[in-house]
């Protein structure tokens, strides 16, 4: 029995910092910038499909088979997502935020429904399946199995925390705050504004994008369903609760937030009969949207994060 609970416990702690990941990433556009990104699921959708597409065996299903090591797939996977954030942002940026909200929202559709059509290359409405995963070879062992993972995505984020928390504090860092708070000012002292702006958009998205990566492999099959506007809630959720502009308040968001889906989740597969199950598995987003509204109201920079405390993370 306990080590039932311990796998599930790596299992539960990999998935939730692997959503801290994407967190990250928004927190660097929006909590740090003041970029509205709403497309976020796009953007992991990327990540996720470069490094399957890289790294899986040859199938007759899509034209992956190139059988990288999954390292390399991630590191692409971020790469090209990257990439695309700094085509995005160069066409979007300069809008206003309400119009950088749809036209990133819209990208993201726009990248669903390529997932879903461009079948020779993605497995259209089948997905990708046979994801090579870190530790294959311990997947008889649930316990080895998940706790190798875990400590994989935990290193990696403890890593990217401390990164940015150095990014934060540096001359870089300190201009996108001058910007967030008071774009005039920073033009004044002669910042690039855009510029800035798109730096942070291109890292940020390129964060999302190996999380998608890493959720990809860590579950060893994607579709396009994986990455519907459900996903660009959940990561803003975790984001806002944990406390915009905090570093730590994102992961620990991230954390708060999957154990909540996770609880209600259980509850339902518990409790509800399975012919209604599918109907009652909306009182997930249900739970999720009434804690938001309840930090919002009880403490609006977040259960772990204030805004005046954003530069110490």
């Amino acid at each position: 029995m306990s080590e039932a609970i311990l796998s599930y416990g790596s299992f539960f702690l990999t998935t939730a910092l692997a959503y801290a990941i994407l967190c990250l990433g928004l927190n660097l556009q929006w909590g740090k910038t003041g970029l509205f990104n709403v497309g976020v699921a796009g953007f992991v959708g990327v990540g996720a499909y470069v490094s399957a597409i890289l790294t899986t065996p040859w199938s007759s299903a899509h034209l992956g088979g190139f059988g990288l090591f999954w390292p390399l797939g991630w590191l692409a996977g971020a790469a090209a997502t990257a990439l695309m954030s700094l085509l995005v942002g160069a066409l979007t940026l300069r809008l206003r935020q309400d119009y950088l909200a749809i036209t990133t929202f819209g990208f993201a559709v726009a990248i669903q429904l390529v997932l879903l059509n461009l079948q020779p290359l993605t497995g259209g409405p089948f997905g990708i399946g046979f994801i090579p995963r870190p530790f294959e070879s311990l997947a008889d062992r649930p316990l080895l199995f998940g706790l190798g993972n875990l400590a994989i995505v935990a290193t990696l984020v403890l890593v990217l925390y401390l990164a940015l928390q150095n990014l934060s504090r540096s001359p870089w860092g300190r201009v996108l705050r001058a910007i967030r708070e008071d774009e005039t000012a920073a033009l004044a002292l002669g910042k690039n504004a855009a510029r800035y702006r798109l730096q942070a958009f291109a890292l940020g998205g390129g964060l999302m994008g190996l999380g998608g990566a890493i959720q990809a492999h860590f579950t060893g099959f994607i579709a396009p369903n994986n990455y519907l506007p459900n996903l660009t809630f959940q990561v803003w959720t975790m984001l806002i609760i944990g406390g915009s502009g905090s570093n730590r308040g994102a992961i620990l968001g991230a954390l708060f937030v999957w154990a909540l889906w996770a609880a209600t989740g259980g509850a339902i597969t518990a409790f509800v009969p399975a012919e209604l199950q599918a109907r009652a598995s909306a009182l997930q987003i249900a739970a999720i949207g009434l804690g938001l509204c309840l930090v919002l109201l009880l403490r609006p920079g977040g259960l772990f994060g204030l805004r005046r405390h954003a530069a110490r993370g």
